[in-house]
Formats: C-alpha cells, sequence, structure tokens
C-alpha cells in the first residue's frame, strides 16, 4: 500500500513507498516482489539512506523476536527488528551490555548492522560490525545465506555497512559485553579551545572506555573549539539503593517548532549557557547508564526542534586537527550555528564492513536546520574541505553528498559493487551513483 508517512529522522527529503510490513522471516520471498526494495526499521538515518521513493519498503520492526541467549558467553541470536533498546531491556538485569552503541538506543539490529554503527568506544572497541558474528541474508534470487567470517565471507564483509543494499537480514547472532554495573563513572572536563581537546583526549583514552566532546560552533579566536569533554567508564558496581529503570521518553515534542526558535541568537544564548552550566573545570559523578549514552532519547520527536523543513546533519572523519580548525571556522563564520556538535577520535581497529565510514581520525558531527541553498552551499563549502584532505563522510546521516564525494570517502567501493542485489536500492543509493529510477526498475 502507498505510504507517504514515513520520514527519514532528519525530515529531508520527502518520499512516499509502497510498503509491506514482516511479521515472519518465512514471509521474506523476495522473489514474488515486484520494483524496488529495501528494508526499513526505525528510520533513525539522517538522510535518504533509509528511503526509497517510488519503491517498496520492506517494514521489519515486526521480526522483533529473540531466538537462543547463551548466558555463559553473552551470544545473543535475535531477529532483524529487534531495537537496541529491547537488548538493553533483556541484557542489563542478566548483566551484559551493548558491545558498541550509537547515540540513540531507537536502532533496529539491522540498521545498526547495515550502518555499521559507532559509539563513544571506537578508540577502544571499533565498530558495531566488529561484534557481529553471523546472520541470514535473503536475496531478489531466492536465496538464503548464513553469513560470517567463515561462510559467504564476501557477502559477509558487503553487508557490514552496506546500507542495506546486499538484500534483507532476517536474524543475526551478536557478542555481548558482561559488564559489572549498568552504571556509569562519568567525568566532565572544561575545554577553553581545540588545543584543549586535543590534550585531554590523549590522556582520557588511555584509561577511560567512552570519550566524546561537545563543541560550541560558534565560538571563535581562541575559543574556537571550547566545550565539555566527557569521558566514562562502567561504575564497578551499582550505588546502593538505585536501580535502573527502563521505558519510553516521559517528554515529547507536540509540534514544529516555529523558525526564531533556530535563530543564531536561540543557538549562541544555548551555547553560552550549557558552556557555563559547569562552573568547575572537572566535574565527576555516577549516573545510569542512559543519560550518559542517550540524552537525546529522553526527548520524544526531538527532530520537531528543527522545524517541518527539517534538519541536515553533516559528519566527517579526518586525519588533521588543521582541518578540524578550518571546518569550525567556516561554520563559525557562516552564523548557521548547530545546537548538537560531537567532536572525538576514532581508534585504528578496523570493521569487516567493506563500506564501513569510521576509520583512524578525528570526526565531527554537526546538526543544522535545513534554511534552503544557504544551508546546502555551506555544507557543499565543508566537503571541499574533507575532500581535500583525503577524509569521508558518513552515509547515515547524510541526504546531499555527491556522487564523486561518495566515491572518495569509500575506497573499497569497487569490492563492494558486485555484492549489490540488483533489487535492492534506497534514495540514496541512486543519488550517490546517478541512477534513474526506472532504468534500475527496468534492469532488475
Amino acid at each position: 500500500m502507498k505510504n507517504p508517512s514515513i520520514e527519514s529522522w532528519g525530515r529531508f527529503p520527502r518520499a512516499e513507498h509502497r510498503t509491506l510490513p514482516l511479521a515472519w522471516r518465512d514471509q521474506a520471498r523476495l522473489a514474488d516482489l515486484e520494483g524496488l526494495l529495501l528494508a526499513h526499521g526505525m528510520g533513525r538515518s539522517y538522510g535518504d539512506s533509509c528511503l526509497n521513493d517510488g519503491g517498496t519498503l520492506l517494514l521489519t520492526r515486526g521480526l522483533d523476536r529473540f531466538l537462543e541467549f547463551d548466558e555463559s558467553s553473552g551470544v545473543l541470536r535475535c531477529e532483524a527488528g529487534v531495537t537496541l533498546a529491547q537488548i538493553l531491556e533483556f541484557a542489563v538485569p542478566r548483566g551484559f551490555f551493548l558491545p558498541v552503541t550509537p547515540g540513540t538506543k531507537f536502532v533496529t539490529v539491522g540498521g545498526a548492522i547495515a550502518n555499521d554503527v559507532h559509539g563513544k568506544n571506537h578508540h577502544a572497541d571499533g565498530t558495531f560490525g566488529r561484534f557481529v558474528r553471523r546472520f541470514e541474508l535473503c536475496t531478489s534470487d531466492g536465496k538464503r545465506r548464513i553469513c560470517s567470517p567463515e561462510e559467504n565471507e564476501g557477502h559477509y564483509r558487503a553487508t557490514i555497512g552496506g546500507l542495506g543494499l546486499t538484500g534483507l537480514i532476517t536474524w543475526a547472532e551478536i557478542q555481548l559485553r558482561r559488564v559489572p554495573s549498568p552504571f556509569i563513572v562519568q567525568e566532565s572536563l572544561k575545554m577553553r579551545s581545540l588545543d584543549d581537546f586535543f590534550r585531554i583526549n590523549d590522556e582520557s583514552e588511555k584509561d577511560w572506555q567512552y570519550t566524546v566532546a561537545w563543541i560550541d560552533v560558534l565560538a571563535r579566536g581562541r575559543k574556537l573549539g571550547r566545550g565539555i569533554y566527557y569521558r566514562g567508564n562502567h561504575a564497578p558496581q551499582s550505588p546502593p539503593g538505585r536501580r535502573i529503570s527502563f521505558g519510553e521518553p516521559r517528554l515529547r515534542v507536540p509540534f514544529d517548532a516555529p523558525n526564531f526558535v533556530l535563530s543564531g541568537t536561540s543557538v549562541r544564548l544555548f551555547n553560552f549557557a550549557y558552556y557555563n552550566r559547569q562552573l568547575r573545570p572537572l566535574r565527576r559523578a555516577t549516573i545510569p547508564y542512559e543519560p550518559f549514552f542517550y540524552p537525546l532519547d529522553a526527548v520524544g520527536n526531538w527532530n520537531r526542534i528543527y522545524g517541518r523543513r527539517g534538519l541536515l546533519q553533516w559528519q566527517c572523519v579526518v586525519s588533521d586537527p588543521e582541518t578540524v580548525v578550518r571546518i569550525l571556522e567556516v561554520v563559525s563564520r557562516a552564523r548557521q550555528g548547530s545546537f548538537l556538535v560531537v567532536l572525538k577520535t576514532f581508534g585504528a581497529l578496523r570493521s569487516p564492513g567493506m563500506l564501513s565510514f569510521p576509520r583512524p581520525g578525528i570526526t565531527l558531527a554537526l546538526d543544522f536546520p535545513h534554511l534552503g541553498e544557504s544551508t546546502l552551499t555551506l555544507l557543499d563549502r565543508l566537503d571541499a574541505l574533507v575532500a581535500e584532505s583525503g577524509g569521508a563522510l558518513y552515509p547515515a546521516k547524510d541526504a546531499r553528498m555527491s556522487a564523486e564525494m561518495f566515491e572518495l570517502s569509500f575506497p573499497e567501493l569497487p569490492a563492494f559493487l558486485p555484492y549489490v542485489d540488483p533489487r535492492f536500492s534506497s534514495s540514496f543509493w541512486r543519488r550517490v551513483r546517478r541512477v534513474d529510477e526506472g532504468a534500475q526498475a527496468r534492469t532488475a
């Protein structure tokens, strides 16, 4: 049936789809379906990698069953529509935690694999894909392949980070992490500049499993890169009398915010208040895992703060601090401020995924309200800086990068292409490969 209401988290671009809800793994008879297909879980990708304009979305949230759990090893097998939130609710009371988690727990296992998500512990543990032991992949030729490092290894490597283009994942087996406590010992440190970030980060990554920084993107001159640096480890034990609670967000944004909420003055006031709410240079606390890993999940539909036109998130990885400085200077001068600016470093642990985004270097993520041509022009300028430095952009956060930028970002693209299922596609893929929707449908 037609379903024009499905959006990406950034709410741009618009798309209209046919949808097919999946409730059973045996229901995935892809050879019987017509048109271009794409699996769709929670739709938390910011751009169009989770959209398939004019095609069919295979809605996987009905594939939400736990299949097997080995409590001695921490290996969990579950269907692809299970969310990270459901895994946490199951695993945390048993003394386990996700090995890697992005900044939201409202992501399906299939989506986490397809985007090879990363988190605050990349320097220590790498990406989510490193903990995926095996999975079942259904392709449009009617085959069902078990993929692992030992079996169908090519499809395994292509599917991890493969943006849903190799077929439909129905179930996956994941290695969970045993933890002494679901609480986090967190330290937050005020940074006066970008130099402070690199100094603190070098010290922190030796002893802290989780590290990340918030940046005041409007700061300039000697204050460029000022912000708050967060580092954390799992607490050795839970504080007496404190428990972890599970549930949906208590607060929700009920309507699209008006334009004045996103003005430069509003962003400037927010950044000033956020930076100065911590008076001491260092603050230490033991907190539940949710506010540490998922602060934005506490507010439902928070993307509506950016208004009906949506937001454009932009995330890069570059190898040199000089490029980070140039990016921040360009954004600061443009005065298109961002509430959410995240800075951290990626480590050297290599993902098995051919198109995995993380690689050794510095990653910077920014949210921009979509103000039209001025925002798109600004992001083109930032792309040029990344390209010049030999860096890369993250497809899961993208709604407008060029085909040239995509090819520069992923040198293993030629090795990936033979594993693309001819019936699977997305709005993102057709854009960065310059493929006409009708032409692909005719050749599929």
